[in-house]
């Protein structure tokens, strides 16, 4: 009899514009499915911040009550009654996804969890250079280091905005690979938990295809190991606030249609102390997600997603070690498990 798991659900962030698909999962996964789902997440967005942990600071944190339709909702100090309309109740941290991770698998709901889902992310997360930057894959590596089984879910925006009639289709496309992945959890030899994968990365693409009767078609793929130039550029050193910025809500993995409204208004680079060095972040980085598909390796993360794939990646929770040694260097004879560098 399979066995049905108790779901951690973690995002960038709360929901809202820029983390608009963890509510639906939520909803897919308790109402349609009748799994036992907690959510933590961070109180406002963390894109692009990694598997970092806040060491310096007091996490703090309150409670929170989603509604329909959208996820939007109200904020207790304490826990509370649900009233009229609200659906749960979330727990909203200030700190990252993978602080998040770690502070519900341990101190929230200790032994409580066999399956964290890290997102719907707002944007793909394939190839090396979105997936090292991911704050939705570090909650899963985060995770996966307390020995919990973990799965990564991102909606690659294509079409902007995304019609809304994309989301339920990938929502339960996303539940079936969750559930397959579930009952079928590969072993990866020296696997921290009992010799399994540690990790899966998962990328569904917003496209037509979700609506098509024969389903959008889902691919085992590795990760295109890809790189990126620069993500700053300099800024004159003014007094005056900025009032645009060049990320979308999206995230800089979103095709780019033009500045949009600077969320952080009346912040602003002070020259006091810095002199002329002034940067902000403006990734110069459509290569990575138009690549002439000619190369990129068939059978990637960035090449099923240009094909208009989902795909599935089993990843380690380490830097992997390279199969090969450096070239032209001399190892000596393997003994007692040594591999003796002769320099």
């Amino acid at each position: 009899m399979a066995i049905t798991p108790r779901i951690l659900l973690n995002d960038d962030g709360p929901p809202g514009p820029e983390s608009p698909y963890s509510f639906g999962l939520y909803r897919h996964l308790t109402r349609d499915l009748g799994l036992d789902v907690k959510v933590v997440v961070p109180s406002s967005q963390k894109s692009w911040i990694g598997k970092a942990y806040h060491i310096t600071e007091i996490t703090k944190g309150r409670y929170y009550y989603p509604r329909e339709p959208d996820g939007l909702g109200d904020t207790s100090p304490v826990s509370r009654p649900l009233k009229d309309g609200e659906v749960a109740e979330w727990i909203l941290l200030d700190g990252t996804p993978a602080t998040c991770s770690n502070i519900a698998l341990h101190n929230l709901y200790p032994g409580q969890i066999d399956l964290l889902i890290s997102g719907p992310n707002f944007g793909r997360n394939t190839s090396a250079a979105f997936s090292l930057s991911s704050g939705t894959i570090g909650a899963a590596l985060s995770s996966s280091l307390s020995q919990i089984r973990s799965i990564a879910v991102s909606y690659g925006n294509v079409e902007r905005p995304t019609p809304t009639t994309y989301f339920e289709p990938a929502h339960i496309l996303a539940a079936r690979i969750i559930r397959y992945l579930w009952d079928n959890w590969g072993k990866d030899l020296g696997g921290t938990r009992n010799g399994e994968v540690d990790l899966y990365n998962v990328n569904i693409p917003m496209i037509g295809q979700l609506l098509r009767e024969e389903g959008m078609q889902v691919q085992w793929t590795n990760m295109w190991r890809n790189s990126y130039g620069r993500l700053f550029k300099a800024v004159p050193v003014v007094e005056a606030p900025f009032t645009e910025k060049e990320v979308p809500a999206e995230g800089p993995d979103s095709a780019p249609t033009g500045t949009v409204e600077q969320r952080d208004s009346g912040r602003n680079p002070s020259s006091e102390g810095v002199g002329d060095l002034a940067f902000k972040f403006s990734p110069d980085i459509q290569s990575l997600i138009t690549p002439d598909l000619s190369t990129v390796p068939v059978g990637s993360d960035g090449w099923a997603i240009g094909k208009g794939f989902a795909s599935v990646t089993a990843l380690r929770a380490c830097f992997a070690e390279a199969t090969t040694f450096a070239e032209g260097a001399h190892v000596g004879d393997i003994e007692e498990g040594m591999r003796i560098i002769k320099l």
